[in-house]
């Protein structure tokens, strides 16, 4: 443990963070009373402050514009709005807050930053170098070499750059229905929207994905076929391509799209396919990582080790703070392609990170978050028992997922279904996120069974009476 230290805005350890004592109970939402809904929601002040917002403020998220409630405050694993209604946070800001609403170590450490140094640009500060340290020790491997950014995006082109300096190869392949960001390089490398991009970058393609629900290629006992995924692969470098294919880029469990899984032997064949080839393997775990699935990164579940990674959303617990981190012998090239940024690595940010890094490790978060995905799936197949438009159910760690279809034997989605069970859920007080057929859970890592099983019994009663409603009970 460090040792604390005196300061004169009170006690800090040697690694540049505030010495926080407080209960470990400080995040439980009182059951009986949560959720508690006065108005709405959204209520009329909600709706009020809302529409004097948006008379300025614009492009807002699909979820807002659905249910536009004006939070006014968090606590663990509880959200409050300005017409005082509380809710169940099952979205942990967008797969952010893991660490629950407001943690009083990550809290305490980004105001005693703020009060004292808020950016020096890219220089070293104890924080800092505290942090990259502790991040180059919990992650696996030879991860070693880093640089902070602010948002996943920014993450991400980094890693394009990086993996072009390392390679001297410009192209890149990535899968249908991935998400990495919203700039160009980013865009590039997702499926193309007009809001985003209006034309893919060159030398960037897409490839299908397995899909363990909704497989492509099968093989004779119906079971998905990874190899002839890895066989349309190697084809389409030979033809698609002028063979200089630097990375290919992945969302370990594909977030946006609806927490699609992949087959356990996806990844390990995947990476002995890049190394055949002198491709780099990067992994966009900025969704899922820093213990969202119950690991550091999510592709420890399958025993591999990308040449690069993202790290975002939860490494700061809504603080914005990402990185992109390499591998030895490509962590060099860091040095090659400008990598600096304006926010990047600021004092606040590092607190952040740290502070929360350490919270994962002191409250054993890992092993929490595997453990509510067991319960989690349990239930969820329960459900799927008793409805008949769940049509495939899935989870690892705090990452889940309920696809709503018309039909279970054709897979056809239910938009229809997702939409109202969405607003039909939150108007009971379960703050989430909504994905068209595919009902996306991200709640904390902090959350313990008995909130789990408060947020999914509203999910099941929100499910039946969609189906009431639309003619599939």
């Amino acid at each position: 443990m460090s040792t604390l230290l005196p300061d004169d805005t009170g006690l800090i350890d040697s690694n540049g963070l505030p010495h926080v004592e407080y209960d470990p109970d400080w995040c439980r939402a009182d059951l009986s009373r949560i959720p508690h809904i006065v108005a709405g929601p959204p209520g009329p002040e909600s709706k009020r402050i809302h529409g004097e917002a948006t008379g300025i403020y614009r492009g807002l998220s699909g979820q807002v514009r659905l249910f536009p409630v004006c939070w006014s405050g968090g606590k663990g694993v509880v959200l409050e709005d300005v017409d005082g209604n509380r809710s169940l946070d099952f979205s942990s800001g967008i797969y952010v807050t893991g660490l629950g609403h407001c943690h009083p170590k990550v809290s305490e450490a980004v105001a005693y930053w703020a009060k004292r140094l808020m950016n020096c640009h890219d220089f070293t500060t104890p924080v800092k170098a505290a942090l990259v340290e502790k991040l180059a020790q919990v992650l696996p491997g030879d991860l070693q070499g880093m640089q902070l950014y602010d948002s996943g995006t920014v993450a991400v082109e980094a890693a394009l750059r990086i993996c072009r300096a390392a390679t001297g190869r410009t192209e890149f392949l990535s899968c249908f229905m991935d998400f990495h960001g919203k700039t160009l390089g980013s865009a590039s490398c997702a499926r193309m929207n007009p809001m985003y991009a209006s034309t893919r970058m060159p030398g960037f393609y897409m490839l299908p994905r397995p899909d363990t629900y909704r497989p492509l290629w099968t093989r004779e006992d119906g079971s998905l076929d990874t190899e002839a995924y890895l066989a349309y692969y190697a084809q389409f470098i030979e033809e698609g391509s002028t063979g200089q294919v630097a990375a290919f880029v992945l969302e370990p469990i594909q977030g946006w799209a609806g927490t699609i899984m992949p087959p356990d032997d996806f990844f390990p064949k995947l990476r002995r396919f890049c190394d055949e080839r002198g491709i780099l393997l990067v992994a966009d775990e900025v969704l899922t990582g820093m213990g969202r699935t119950g690991q550091w990164l999510c592709l420890q579940h399958w025993g591999v080790l990308p040449d690069v990674v993202t790290l975002g959303k939860g490494l700061g617990n809504g603080f914005p703070v990402t990185a992109c981190v390499a591998r030895e012998g490509i962590a060099g090239n860091f040095d090659r392609i400008s990598a600096s940024s304006s926010y990047g690595g600021n004092p606040m940010a590092c607190a952040a990170a740290l502070a929360s890094i350490e919270v994962i490790e002191e409250e054993g978060l890992l092993e929490n978050s595997r453990r509510l995905g067991e319960v989690a799936l349990k239930r969820m197949r329960e459900m799927k028992e008793t409805h008949r438009i769940i049509g495939d159910v899935r989870a690892k760690g705090c990452l889940m997922g309920i696809e709503l279809v018309k039909d279970r034997a054709t897979k056809e989605p239910f938009e229809e279904a997702g939409k109202l069970v969405y607003v039909n859920a939150f108007r009971k007080g379960l703050a989430w996120i909504p994905a068209g057929h595919i009902l996306r859970m991200s709640p904390p890592l902090v959350m313990n069974e008995d909130e789990l099983m408060a947020g999914l019994n509203i999910i099941d009663e929100a499910i039946g009476e969609a189906a009431r409603e639309l003619g599939y009970a």
